[in-house]
């Protein structure tokens, strides 16, 4: 039955050719990517956002995450008071304002 296997020999690895220099450059190398594709641009949109909750001011038009389009009537430390209709005003949370919108945005809406 032996004449049906064949044997398998390790072969020794090329002259020169270190795998754990390269492994390590791919893993630096993989590292870089992540950190100019996903990492650096997030950073940038929430440094972006915080300046933007920071300088909201009385008078704004926004845009909430869940869509509401109001004008703000009363900036607070953690909250924002938007009216959304007359006489209809609601607390948010200043994190949840994504947009300041132009100027004359609600008459157009």
């Amino acid at each position: 039955m032996d004449f049906f296997i064949n044997n398998a020999y390790a072969q020794a690895a090329p002259a020169g050719a270190d795998p754990g220099y390269s492994s390590l450059i791919m893993l630096v190398a993989v590292f870089v990517i992540f950190y100019f594709l996903l990492i650096r641009p997030q950073q940038k949109r929430q440094k972006e956002h915080k300046e933007l909750v920071s300088k909201l001011a009385k008078g704004d038009e926004v845009a909430t995450a869940g869509g509401l389009l109001g004008k703000v009537t009363d900036v607070r430390e953690s909250f924002v008071k938007v009216e959304i209709a007359n006489d209809v005003v609601v607390t948010v949370q200043k994190h949840t304002v994504s947009t300041v919108m132009p100027k004359g945005t609600i008459k157009s809406a």
